[in-house]
């Protein structure tokens, strides 16, 4: 008896300490989550459980991606707090913090996009890899596109694939996002992995967009599903890589023509998986950036005539006597107001809009504190897009860029005002290749033919970047060698 009641006391006391400890804890939270939260930066939490998910994306689908955050900035300022996808989120139009948090990749903040993104790169994916691996593989992409080889292993190459592939008769009907897309997919299967085969390209062209469309999709892996389109769309690409690695090994050292996945395979001690991983990326960053830069600078060219006049005459001064004469660097170099054009398409369409980043740590910031673990949120396209720190920031205006006041802005390097590349330690390494290729496309594009557009089409940046009716056009080929009417 004395024992049962002994036992009795003993479990009574327990659970008296027990839940003691479990209030004193919950109190602890429920203080330091107040403390959090008031030191946050100020905004709102939208709807029960979806907060702010739905505007978030009605805007980011629209053709104006900014309209939530610039919404948002009205009532909290450049940098505020909100709740999108089930999680607290601090989001930021703010150039200075934009650019900390590049800075800071590794450091304070770390990748964080959604599980169908990360499975369809990848876990040995440049794009969202951490850590030392990421040093390493970003470090071996920036090895492998830097300057000097863009000039000897690339010019030539690009060109002969712009030559075979826009290639129309007189009145052909195209939609300029295929040709764009197909172009782009050319550009780095040729590039990456030695292929040519226009059979090959066409298929490649198809599974890569297959596998865009997933990348922010449902993860649900069944027939009918973006999600599960998309990852056998990975499954058939890796295995295409897989077989191209075998057949290099096969081939004599001395044999050219692999591309890059042939000198890092000579270059680098890496396992096949990871080899395979490191190029999809680059075929999927390269694929989109300059696909859809190559569209977006045509569609917004066809709006602004006199754009397309000044275009024209510059590249009509650099075109050669023979179809057979290529574009040398120095001609690469002496296209100004081309470059401003590229630059104008990627402020106004950046494929790049937003990054998904996460506080590694507790951050403080200003007057503000991001918890570890905050999804974090820098809107570069809010940037972009900003009208005090571009005038008429949504016009199409090429000759901004020749503004002295611009120039500083300008770096796509160094900017906080103009990053379409990112920052950083994850600062994208083709950007260099990726503007030599969109050069050298309206070079053969705007000399060799002049178009009309067939059907009006806007913009639309979910689920990925793009023109809604693809921009169907009219080919007429170019006999004048004067600006397209």
């Amino acid at each position: 008896m004395g024992e049962k009641y002994f036992v009795t006391w003993f479990f009574f006391i327990a659970i008296i300490f027990s839940a003691v400890l479990l209030a004193k804890y919950l109190q602890y939270k429920l203080k330091r989550t107040a403390r959090d939260i008031s030191k946050l930066p100020p905004g709102r939490r939208g709807w029960p459980l979806f907060g702010d998910s739905f505007a978030w994306y009605s805007a980011v689908a629209s053709s104006h991606p900014p309209r939530f955050v610039e919404d948002q900035v009205k009532r909290f300022g450049r940098i505020f707090s909100c709740s999108l996808f089930g999680r607290l989120a601090v989001v930021s139009a703010d150039p200075a913090f934009n650019r900390f948090i590049m800075q800071n990749e590794g450091k304070l903040f770390q990748s964080n996009y959604p599980k169908s993104f990360r499975d369809l790169v990848g876990k040995n994916g440049v794009i969202t890899v951490q850590g030392e691996q990421q040093k390493l593989l970003h470090g071996m992409a920036v090895n492998m596109m830097r300057l000097e080889r863009l000039k000897f292993n690339f010019l030539k190459d690009i060109q002969m694939v712009m030559l075979q592939t826009l290639n129309f008769h007189d009145g052909q009907l195209i939609l300029l996002e295929d040709t764009c897309r197909k172009v782009a997919i050319h550009l780095m299967v040729n590039q990456l992995l030695g292929v040519s085969d226009e059979s090959e390209i066409n298929e490649m062209s198809q599974l890569f967009s297959d596998f865009a469309d997933g990348c922010l999709s449902v993860p649900i892996k069944l027939p009918g599903f973006a999600y599960g389109t998309a990852m056998q769309a990975r499954e058939i690409i890796i295995n295409k890589i897989n077989r191209k690695i075998e057949k290099i090994r096969q081939q004599p050292t001395t044999e050219v023509g692999n591309g890059i996945l042939g000198r890092l395979l000579e270059e680098e001690n890496l396992p096949d998986d990871v080899i395979a991983d490191f190029i999809i990326n680059l075929l999927f960053a390269g694929n989109e950036t300059t696909a859809k830069t190559m569209l977006f600078s045509v569609y917004y060219l066809t709006q602004s005539p006199m754009a397309l006049k000044e275009l024209m005459e510059e590249q009509d001064r650099l075109q050669k006597a023979s179809s057979e004469d290529m574009l040398t660097w120095e001609d690469y170099k002496n296209m100004p107001f081309t470059q401003c054009v590229i630059d104008e398409t990627l402020r106004l369409g950046g494929i790049a809009i937003w990054l998904m980043r996460e506080a590694k740590e507790e951050i403080s910031y200003q007057d503000f504190i991001i918890p570890k673990g905050c999804f974090v949120v820098p809107f570069l396209s809010a940037v972009h897009l900003d009208e005090s720190i571009y005038k008429d920031a949504l016009k199409f205006d090429p000759w901004r860029w020749l503004d002295p006041d611009n120039q500083a802005k300008r770096n796509w390097r160094t900017s906080p005002f103009y990053a379409p590349f990112g920052g950083g330690a994850r600062f994208c390494p083709g950007a260099e290749l990726a503007r030599l290729q969109i050069a050298l496309f309206l070079h053969y594009f705007v000399t060799r033919y002049w178009w009309s557009q067939l059907k009006e089409d806007h913009m639309s940046f979910f689920p990925s970047a793009r023109l809604v009716n693809g921009f169907q056009i009219c080919i007429t080929k170019r006999t004048d060698k004067v600006a397209i009417k």
